[in-house]
């Protein structure tokens, strides 16, 4: 909807930090040589450096190419090309909690997708943060918070270029004097950013005390986390990253997977876990970086997509009342707004010639106004997770019901998936008995509806039905609704993983081949222009010479 903004003062500060050449030859744009620059003598603050970095994650992590900004413009920062993921932009249309039913102010639906954003700009600064951490702290260059968290966010950004493309430059890249870094196989990428992950643990390991741990770790922060609470994200992070490895579990021994997961959850005071939702690595908005559907009038030119109503609604799932508006048709005709079929989502895969239409007509439901159009800080919206408990307690009930584990703090599956749906439904203010106003998608109150949690959690479709297939696709839907809004593009890469929940597509609108929703992205254009013969080999030995969108990676095979 509405682009994010940076305050001026730390991107000025920021710009002049920019210190050396680029990194890699998928760095090269933006570190060029500045002789109105600070020189590479020069001190900055590490916390300067942390500041851009977490903003950088925020944000998407990286910039796109040039190019693409003029097809997709709606999905990057106008002001720096970030890739932007957080709540109403297009990476949720692309996760299908909203759609578009007007191109002009809010873009198309369409998945034709083609050259990715990159994750370098975290990388770069990160290079820089350890070189300036070591220079002002030599003695500790290896050991202090700030190396803890380059290998967090080493691993982070290349496990959120390699989700997108497959084989990239990993082991070489962030080396000044290799433009040309070589392509690591996928497995080989996440087998060092596992390794990347235990360091960052077993560094937070010695610099948590009872003294520091619920201390903000740095200023610069923007997540403000304590000592403690970054450990917990380094791990489950980490739990988030070998569920995702789920089809390579069992034919990957060097990997570990599945011994990897149950050694975390097995021992909490070596690798500390989210315990609630105070956990939670949670974006903060103020009046500089507003919430991104305030101040706007256009909450009717969005729909919530038919792939989460359509779960919400058969379950009698009270979020539908919080997140949505009745259709106005469905009130026309005679339904309440306390009724779950009054809520209809818009499907993705139609023309948004048809979807306009459609709307226009009132077939569709839009995002509540009250919720998400009147407060420029985002009050009464959801928290815009990035890391969470919700997703947690689902990654441990999946693993349970795979038979990774068989309880983790004493507690089965259901447990653990009964934990994500409540802690899910806390970032909502969601209690049994809660009174919750409906209105339309102008702001005008229909009136109230008291929450029945025990309707929600007896349905059939919710009481779980054991570690089964049954009970999987309950724990997938569950966490792809707890996914709403928030979690960047997990949504998205947990339904290509399992094909739970199904997401649209087929029809017109999804505008690929046999419209059928990507598999992956293409390669950055930089890696063409600057890495070609590296490029070159990676897309001949995992696609075939084609950087084809539809074809799947190691991970996803």
């Amino acid at each position: 909807m509405k682009v994010y903004k940076k305050m001026s003062l730390i991107r000025a500060v920021l710009i002049a930090v920019v210190l050396s050449a680029g990194l890699s030859g998928c760095q090269k744009g933006d570190l060029l040589s500045n002789p109105n620059a600070a020189s590479s003598s020069t001190s900055i603050p590490p916390t300067l450096l942390l500041n851009h970095i977490t903003w950088s994650m925020f944000r998407g992590g990286g910039v796109v190419d040039a190019t693409a900004l003029t097809t997709t413009a709606n999905d990057f920062d106008a002001a720096t090309g970030a890739a932007i993921e957080g709540p109403w932009s297009t990476t949720m249309r692309f996760n299908q909690f909203y759609i578009s039913n007007n191109q002009y102010y809010q873009g198309s639906n369409s998945y034709n997708w083609s050259n990715t954003a990159t994750a370098y700009d975290i990388l770069k600064y990160v290079v820089l943060m350890e070189q300036q951490s070591a220079k002002q702290n030599p003695t500790t260059a290896t050991t202090s918070l700030y190396a803890a968290l380059g290998k967090f966010f080493r691993a982070y950004q290349f496990v959120w270029l390699t989700q997108r493309v497959g084989d990239i430059p990993a082991s070489q890249a962030g080396d000044p004097t290799n433009l040309t870094p070589k392509y690591d196989a996928q497995h080989d990428v996440y087998k060092l950013c596992l390794n990347l992950l235990d360091t960052a643990n077993t560094l937070f390991g010695n610099l948590v005390t009872a003294s520091n741990q619920n201390t903000v770790a740095d200023a610069g922060d923007i997540f403000g986390l304590t000592y403690l609470q970054w450990q917990k994200v380094v791990n489950s992070y980490k739990l988030r990253v070998l569920i995702s490895l789920s089809k390579r579990a069992t034919d990957n021994a060097d990997l570990n997977i599945i011994q990897q997961f149950a050694t975390i959850v097995g021992n909490s005071t070596k690798y500390p876990i989210f315990t609630a939702n105070a956990d939670n690595m949670v974006f903060k908005y103020n009046s500089v970086n507003t919430y991104p559907t305030a101040n706007t009038n256009y909450n009717n030119l969005a729909n919530i997509g038919s792939a989460y109503l359509n779960i919400t609604t058969a379950n009698q799932d009270p979020r539908t009342f919080v997140v949505a508006t009745p259709a106005p048709l469905q009130i026309a005709n005679g339904k309440s707004y306390t009724d779950f079929a009054a809520y209809v989502g818009g499907d993705p895969s139609l023309t948004l010639t048809v979807l306009t239409s459609n709307n226009s007509a009132g077939d569709y439901s839009n995002p509540s106004y009250a919720r998400y159009c009147t407060s420029t800080t985002g009050a009464n919206a959801e928290l815009p997770i990035l890391i969470g408990y919700p997703e947690l307690c689902f990654n441990i009930a999946e693993a349970i019901n795979r038979g990774w584990v068989t309880t983790v703090g004493g507690f089965g599956s259901s447990t653990w998936y009964l934990n994500g749906i409540n802690a899910s439904m806390a970032t909502y203010g969601i209690t049994d008995g809660k009174v919750l106003t409906v209105g339309d998608a102008a702001g005008k109150a229909y009136g109230t509806v008291t929450v029945n949690m025990n309707n929600f959690l007896n349905n059939p479709n919710v009481v779980y039905k054991g570690d089964n297939a049954d009970g999987l696709a309950q724990i997938l839907t569950q966490k792809y609704v707890a996914f709403f809004q928030n979690s960047g593009w997990e949504a998205f890469y947990n339904a290509r993983r399992t094909g739970i929940p199904a997401l649209a597509q087929g029809g017109a609108g999804t505008s690929t081949a046999g419209n059928l929703i990507p598999r992956r992205w293409e390669y950055p254009i930089g890696e063409q222009n600057y890495n070609v013969t590296n490029w070159k080999a990676a897309v001949s030995s995992q696609y075939g010479g084609t950087d084809d969108v539809m074809k799947d990676m190691w991970l996803t095979k």
